[in-house]
């Protein structure tokens, strides 16, 4: 067996199950946040389906892990363990991947804020805070424009979640992705992986507790989540013996299965436990995912459901303009819930369009803004990844 896996994993196999994770967890951050009720009116029959929808912390765990393991496998793959090129080319990839699109839902953000306020200074319009609930708000300061600008609102209490609140996910990645070659990977050649997820969590978690929640509101805890990210794509891939010993004698879709059921029992709010201990065992159950549905690959085993289900062409065309649907979301969900609000509907309808109408709207627009503002700054490889040809 370990001949097999060692002859297999020298192949450039596609991982194409990331890419439809990616977009089915998009996917989900999209349903979070839709708001279905005016105001404390919310039909019974819908309460169970919306507590289904409080788990979008899992979905941003899930988009960390899946950085830092796609970062990680050019250095696996490489002979001296270093990543591909020079630091300056790995950063120049990096912006051009995330901060164009970044940029202009930001800048629509603030058209849109700039609009609102037009209005309300010119006639008689005056925004309803009822009615535009959600993730996005026309009302910011200058200062929260500027930390959007700088990628550090995130380091904030008092801007992490303004103007667009799910971009603060996006500022966290931006600073993980410079502490990846200077930080990371210099301790991981010198010390291992063990070694390595510890340090980083200590990183992450010593500020909470010594430093009185310091930089809390950006889960700096995230930065060990990414290093597990790491650590699956190095089992997974990796020649070494011991790991190459590891990677086939543990049960890692059991493992994965045991760490999820964990992650929703430490997230039961009376048990009273930090949120980064939930977050943590999300962050295995998704690392020892990635390294069980890899190996099946490898092995050219029968796929199981969750594969057949995150390898589904509508999840990988999803997954192609995920980043897109993420950045853009917010804004299209608060228009279209502030529209519905003044319909005579009842609140019944009102919950069911949120979701069917806000969901289409959401998908249709963030596919137009993928081609104009995603697109065009991705490289020639993924340029040729259409979501029409993945479809057909």
């Amino acid at each position: 067996m370990t001949k097999v896996t060692e002859k297999c994993s020298e192949k450039r196999i596609h991982l194409h199950y990331l890419d439809g994770l990616r977009g089915l967890a998009s996917l989900y951050v999209v349903l979070v946040h839709v708001e279905p009720a005016i105001g404390d009116q919310l039909p019974m029959h819908w309460s169970f389906f919306v507590r289904t929808m409080k788990y979008g912390a899992f979905s941003v765990i899930s988009f960390i892990v899946l950085s830092g393991y796609v970062l990680m496998l050019p250095v696996v793959r490489s002979e001296n363990g270093h990543l591909p090129g020079s630091l300056i080319n790995y950063i120049r990839r990096r912006s051009r991947r995330i901060l164009p699109p970044y940029y202009m839902a930001l800048f629509i953000c603030l058209l849109l804020g700039a609009a609102v306020f037009t209005l309300e200074k010119f006639t008689g319009f005056q925004w309803n805070e009822e009615a535009g609930i959600g993730s996005f708000s026309p009302r910011f300061s200058l200062i929260d424009v500027i930390s959007h600008l700088l990628l550090v609102h995130n380091l904030s209490e008092s801007t992490y979640t303004t103007i667009n609140p799910p971009m603060w996910t996006v500022a966290t990645e931006w600073q993980i992705y410079f502490l990846f070659p200077l930080l990371l990977l210099p301790i991981w050649r010198r010390f291992g992986l063990l070694p390595l997820i510890v340090i980083a969590f200590a990183i992450g978690i010593i500020p909470i507790y010594l430093l009185n929640g310091l930089f809390e509101q950006a889960n700096p805890w995230l930065l060990g989540v990414f290093c597990l990210g790491m650590a699956a794509a190095d089992i997974g891939f990796s020649q070494k013996p011991k790991l190459i010993a590891i990677r086939n004698f543990l049960p890692w879709g059991w493992l994965a299965i045991i760490f999820t059921c964990i992650a929703f029992i430490t997230e039961w709010r009376r048990l009273g436990l930090h949120i980064w201990i939930n977050q943590s065992f999300a962050g295995l159950a998704f690392a020892c995912l990635f390294i069980a549905l890899t190996k099946c690959l490898m092995e050219d085993k029968q796929p199981p459901l969750i594969l057949q289900i995150v390898q589904h062409p509508w999840a990988i065309a999803l997954g192609t303009f995920s980043y897109s649907l993420y950045l853009i979301h917010g804004p299209v969900l608060v228009f279209v819930r502030y529209f519905l609000f003044y319909l005579p509907i009842s609140p019944d309808m009102f919950a069911a369009a949120s979701y069917l109408v806000g969901t289409a709207m959401s998908l249709i627009i963030a596919y137009w803004f993928y081609l104009f503002f995603e697109r065009p700054f991705m490289s020639s490889f993924l340029k040729k990844r259409k979501v029409k040809d993945v479809v057909s």
